[in-house]
């Protein structure tokens, strides 16, 4: 099984630093890549290159104990003189003037400190005291309470290091908002919404046991028993993630800034760094090796060898609009195991198989509200989603593609047409005018697991209509607003057993309103480049991969829509869906089948007034009840 050695690595590593040269500035302060820029501007993107190839850099010359034949520190040194000398041509924009400065200087900072006895000590006084001016825009700066926090942190935590001022008051604030983040089993949401995404991971694990591992805070500004809770927190984390990735090491396509790709190796790696994490050494390298070559594999490094804005290859409408052409090299924290020498054994341990790989894995993952499935068959990971929208219950945007459908997997992803015509995953009351509802800030009503192996997951809140069209605002992720038309309550529920979901739903008002005319059920999106088949008999399969959507109750129509160039996956996107007949059945369950894939026998299902039952095969069965789900919503 074990293919990759860690000189697999260090050439990849090279190949990635060599393919920069030809875009690094006269005076190297900025790497200036091909691509639409961010809104932040070219000055931004070419701070952003600088800083997050730097980190490559670092990771490879100390994981080789300082050795740097190829002479990467020297060239960031000189951009370091350039970009912190306020009369360069080259100046870099100060953390106080532009916030995206804030980002770029952390991973400055934490290359600095971890290559400090190679780079920092040898650099000029001078050089050194502008660079110490340059970091000091952070202090006392504003940093939104996300994992933005961190950034700041590892700054002012580099300041201490070397002498220059910091505040022990800005510090201790911004852990505070870390450890409001903190939720259930080791995860954490990005900010006070449900934001669960690979933020998690790549920034929100990865940063604090980084820290308290580079720097010496442990005991003065953070006590040793909060670090062994972070480092809790990684291992039940990360009893999640590893069953988060496909057999072919792709991650989940879900959350935004999926243009960072195998940066969702990251908290794996930090896990073997730091000693912590319960992970064996040869999962770690399995994990971490499938992912990178997966992208490889997809042609993620171009013909010039550059990482573009993309998934595989390029595909700009991944971007949100604080991405440039150098942001997807966060995508070298997922190389963060360069930091490890060969004798580690991480790099000496065979390779061990994936959960995935082993055998069939299915689990409530409760922080973000998902029922998770990792079948051997299928090769793939999956979760049906009742708990993460980017959103707050209430809210009233609409809902955002990589957030809030009702499921995401390492085989699919959501077609970029969803926006204004959501339909994947979808449980949606189509209006007079064809418009399909959202329901972003619903309520979660419980993620639970039953007995016989059947997970079940159900959430309920008010849709609406939202007319995106007049939002100009930036792409963080989120929803978008506009003129809301209140709908009616839509709650819906996953029973999931052996890879196959029956997904009911049940639509509640105080009366029917005429413009409601019909509901929507919309299955898994299937890309590839083969054009899809389509069996009419409630089932698509582009490729290898099929679509599973069939009637079991209440729907009476279907079909599917077949897209182009809408996901970076190929060519060709299909997506089956199910409607009712005609106007919208109030207070009646409705239910599908839904199998992306291959599923186990499907159970039969038999609802006797509010009473739910379904039988499987083996003769299991499981009853429950729907009208309370929405119960004192009704508008």
């Amino acid at each position: 099984m074990t293919r990759w050695t860690r000189g697999d690595w260090v050439a990849v590593a090279r190949r990635m630093l060599a393919a920069l040269e030809p875009y690094r500035s006269p005076l190297g302060a900025r790497v200036d890549l091909p691509g639409p820029p961010s809104r932040s501007g070219p000055a931004s993107d070419g701070l952003e290159g600088f800083a997050r190839t730097f980190l490559l850099a670092g990771f490879l010359v100390a994981g080789d104990g300082g050795a740097d034949p190829d002479g990467w520190l020297e060239r960031y040194a000189l951009g370091l003189a350039a970009g912190t000398d306020p009369t360069s041509p080259e100046a870099w924009p100060r953390l106080d003037e532009l916030a995206q400065a804030k980002v770029e200087a952390a991973s400055i900072a934490l290359i600095l400190q971890l290559t400090r006895p190679w780079l920092w000590d040898g650099l000029s006084p001078g050089v050194r005291e502008r660079v110490v001016d340059w970091l000091s825009g952070a202090i006392g700066g504003s940093y939104p309470p996300i994992n933005w926090v961190w950034f700041h942190i590892i700054v002012e935590s580099f300041l201490r290091e070397v002498g220059g001022p910091w505040s022990a008051a800005d510090i201790e604030a911004d852990l505070a908002v870390h450890a409001g983040m903190r939720r259930s089993d080791g995860w954490l949401s990005d900010g006070q919404e449900r934001a669960y995404d690979h933020y998690v991971g790549w920034a929100l694990h990865l940063y604090p046991l980084l820290w308290t591992h580079l720097f010496d805070v442990t005991g003065s500004l953070v006590v040793a028993g909060v670090r062994d809770q972070w480092a809790d927190d990684l291992a039940r984390y990360l009893e999640d993630a590893v069953r988060l990735v496909g057999v072919d090491g792709s991650p989940l396509l879900q959350g935004r800034s999926l243009t960072y790709r195998f940066a969702a190796a990251a908290p794996f790696w930090v896990a073997a760094l730091t000693g912590t994490g319960g992970l064996a050494p040869g999962v770690i390298r399995r994990a971490t090796t499938r992912m990178l070559e997966h992208f490889l594999a997809r042609g993620a490094l171009g013909a010039n060898g550059i990482l573009s804005l993309g998934w595989g290859t390029e595909w700009p409408s991944i971007r949100q609009d604080y991405s440039g052409p150098g942001s997807p090299y966060w995508a070298c924290k997922g190389m963060l195991g360069l930091m490890l020498p060969a004798d580690h054994p991480v790099w000496t341990s065979p390779e061990q198989p994936l959960p995935a790989e082993v055998g069939d894995e299915e689990r409530v993952v409760s922080a973000p509200g998902w029922l998770l499935s990792a079948r051997r068959d299928n090769g793939f990971s999956m979760v049906l989603n009742h708990g993460t929208d980017h959103a707050l219950p209430g809210d009233l945007r609409s809902d955002t593609p990589l957030y809030a459908r009702l499921g995401y997997s390492t085989a699919t992803m959501p077609p970029s047409s969803g926006w204004s015509r959501p339909l994947d995953n979808t449980v949606a009351v189509i209006d007079s005018g064809g418009r399909a509802s959202h329901r972003a800030g619903f309520r979660t009503l419980f993620a639970e697991e039953r007995p016989g192996g059947v997970l079940l997951a159900a959430s309920s809140g008010p849709v609406r209509w939202v007319d995106i069209d007049g939002d100009r605002s930036y792409d963080h992720g989120k929803g978008r607003s506009g003129p809301v038309t209140p709908g009616p309550v839509v709650t819906v529920a996953s029973v999931l057993r052996g890879g196959t979901e029956v997904r009911l739903c049940r639509v509640d008002a105080r009366e029917p309103d005429a413009r409601w005319q019909a509901v929507q059920l919309g299955g898994w999106p299937v890309s590839g480049d083969d054009e899809p088949l389509w069996d009419n008999d409630s089932c698509v399969q582009v490729g290898r991969l099929r679509s599973e959507l069939r009637p079991l109750r209440g729907f009476r129509r279907g079909g599917m829509i077949v897209e182009q160039d809408v996901t970076p996956l190929g060519r060709w996107t299909a997506t089956p869906w199910l409607a009712t007949e005609s106007a919208v059945p109030l207070g009646e369950v409705l239910a599908a089948l839904v199998v992306l894939g291959r599923g186990s026998p499907a159970p039969v299902l038999r609802v006797v007034a509010d009473q739910v039952e379904l039988t499987w095969p083996d003769d299991h069965r499981i009853t429950f009840s729907l009208p309370e789900f929405g119960d004192g919503q009704c508008p």
